[in-house]
């Protein structure tokens, strides 16, 4: 049991670490780019987990890859899933450009209702109980985003979220068929990296950066990349070795809870009563979507 509540309490810190790197992007946005924050934030992302690898592999509790064909494999998941990660980002960064950083926590976190669905394309069931949930979650969007005028209501902003949101849950299918059995840092690590890389080319072609205004936007960079990144991963896996899958992914699912609350906090972004009962509408569906189904529960 305590292992259990210490597991917990990581992955609580991991969900406010990560509720707050929604501020950090927000400010970042101050002073550079997006692509300009997002190579930055994984480049240092990258850099973080360099350690948390060589650590895990002393105590000899990392899986090692062997031979040429897993280490090539390896690197090919990785880098599909950083590109993933960067198409998802971006749009999210360009999102949070034209909604609150509470909306885009909660939209953002709606890719656990996607995943079911997206998983039609690989031949995956969708039960009733993903329906329920997606209606849910949609009532709560228009409550969130669009008030008294229905889906027509959402703005610019709140809809490239939600298109982040599928690319998230690509992601995380992704993972799921390709990259299950390979050891999670080394392949976080890599995804960082390759996410770093691809945002480079537009970066120079699009927003040409000053080292000034980086300079400017080191704290938010730096929060993003290494605590978001780094402290935020490193916790997740530590935490989730110690708590049972259903509660993790709920704790995890604060996140969107934090978002909103460290957007009033530091960037006095306050949401209306009619606005927090559409948070309260999806927080409600994505803790539906990550309990567990009768025939998970027997087994």
């Amino acid at each position: 049991m305590k292992q259990q509540t210490r597991g917990s309490l990581m992955l609580l810190l991991c969900a406010m670490v990560w509720g707050a790197a929604f501020v950090a992007q927000s400010e970042g946005m101050n002073y550079v780019g997006p692509f300009t924050m997002q190579a930055a934030r994984y480049f240092l992302a990258g850099l973080v987990l360099v350690p948390v690898i060589f650590l895990r592999d002393k105590k000899g509790i990392s899986v090692r890859p062997s031979g040429m064909t897993a280490k090539r494999h390896q690197f090919v998941c990785g880098v599909i899933c950083g590109v993933i990660l960067c198409a998802a980002s971006i749009i999210q960064q360009y999102g949070i450009i034209h909604t609150t950083v509470g909306k885009s926590g909660f939209i953002t976190t709606m890719y656990i209702i996607l995943v079911p669905f997206l998983g039609l394309f690989v031949k995956l069931r969708v039960k009733l109980m993903n329906w329920v949930c997606a209606i849910l979650a949609l009532m709560g969007l228009c409550l969130l985003c669009a008030g008294g005028e229905g889906l027509s209501g959402v703005n610019y902003g709140d809809w490239l979220t939600l298109l982040c949101a599928v690319f998230f849950a690509c992601h995380i299918l992704f993972i799921d068929r390709a990259c299950h059995d390979l050891d999670g840092v080394r392949l976080s690590c890599v995804q960082f990296f390759a996410a770093s890389a691809v945002s480079i080319l537009p970066m120079l072609l699009l927003e040409h950066p000053s080292w000034a205004a980086i300079q400017s936007a080191w704290l938010p960079i730096v929060y993003a990349g290494v605590c978001s990144g780094g402290v935020g991963y490193t916790l997740q896996i530590l935490g989730q070795q110690l708590v049972p899958p259903t509660l993790a992914s709920m704790i995890l699912s604060l996140e969107s809870v934090f978002a909103v609350l460290f957007g009033w906090l530091i960037l006095h972004q306050a949401l209306s009563a009619r606005e927090l009962l559409g948070c309260l509408v999806i927080f409600i569906a994505i803790v539906i979507a990550q309990l567990p189904s009768k025939e998970t529960a027997a087994a």
